[in-house]
């Protein structure tokens, strides 16, 4: 009697190890639940009027529509040599700040999203797969939806210092309140 009970007990606690290793990789592998990048193309299609504020026109002229571009800039060049580092385009330190999205997995990007466009709109607004639509956005800005729920973050601080901290070569100080004024873009009330 004793030696089933062992073996009863062995054979529960292997089925239980097979279920949470299965459950785990089901929740930590994501695909059906983890936002993907559009691009900054698919945001422009609605973002680029006056009536809504034209926040494309406002990124495009900015300093993060440039930053995959400055990298190859003969300043940058010659910090990322002064640091060991031959093309800072190609460097993982330069890149997790100058590219959206940089070192997600490829199956996180739509074909719509191009890297080269710098610190894009979901760089800080999150990727954007389950709220780029028009009816989505809308029933967020009308507060009947959450967007925290379809992937939209609402650009704080903590983001901000994810890249604008004294890792970068190049930073002078951030001032969250004065930086992000320079770059605002709201939707203006109608």
């Amino acid at each position: 009697m004793k030696g089933i009970i062992v073996i009863l007990t062995l054979a529960f606690v292997f089925m239980l190890a097979v279920s949470l290793t299965f459950a785990q990789s089901a929740t930590t592998s994501g695909q059906d639940s983890t936002y993907k990048y559009m691009g900054v193309a698919k945001c422009k299609m609605c973002h680029n009027t006056e009536k809504i504020g034209a926040q494309f026109k406002i990124w495009q002229s900015s300093k993060h529509a440039q930053a995959f571009a400055d990298l190859a800039s003969d300043t940058a060049k010659a910090v990322a040599k002064a640091r060991g580092i031959d093309d800072p385009q190609k460097a993982p330190q330069c890149l997790r700040c100058h590219e959206t999205g940089y070192g997600e997995p490829a199956a996180m990007f739509e074909a719509t999203f191009n890297p080269q466009d710098g610190v894009q709109c979901e760089s800080c607004h999150g990727a954007g797969s389950d709220y780029w639509k028009m009816a989505t956005m809308k029933d967020i800005y009308a507060k009947k939806i959450d967007g925290t729920q379809f992937g939209l973050i609402l650009p704080n601080k903590e983001v901000c210092v994810k890249c604008h901290n004294q890792e970068s070569p190049f930073f002078h100080g951030f001032d969250f309140s004065a930086d992000s004024a320079k770059i605002a873009h709201p939707i203006p009330a109608n």
